[in-house]
């Protein structure tokens, strides 16, 4: 009587998902910042050891901005590839009679 309509592998499914969101959202948001830390970093070491003024921040925070772009850019089209597979997995389950050649 007391059964559940959701089995148990379902359930455990739908947790690998989101846990697999969580790790998504999470590499996602260190590899936005990870860039700019690393070039702020390398634009410290070279100002502290006398290598380069002080306005060579400007152009690494400015690199480091951009590697993140393209780092959430390359994402972007991963999701969007990922949602094509998905979708046209889905729709060759059906007939369609509407189909010409």
């Amino acid at each position: 009587m007391g059964e559940s309509v959701i089995s148990e592998n379902n359930r455990t499914g739908e947790r690998l998902k989101i846990f697999n969101n969580f790790v998504l959202i999470g590499q996602f948001g260190l590899s936005l910042i990870m860039p700019v830390i690393i070039c702020v970093v390398l634009c410290y070491m070279l100002v502290s050891h006398g290598f380069a003024g002080a306005w060579v921040y400007i152009p690494g925070f400015i690199m480091g901005l951009g590697a993140s772009f393209m780092t959430a850019y390359k994402f972007y089209l991963f999701v969007l590839k990922k949602e094509e597979k998905k979708s046209s997995r889905v729709n060759r389950k059906g007939v369609y009679f509407n189909h010409h050649i």
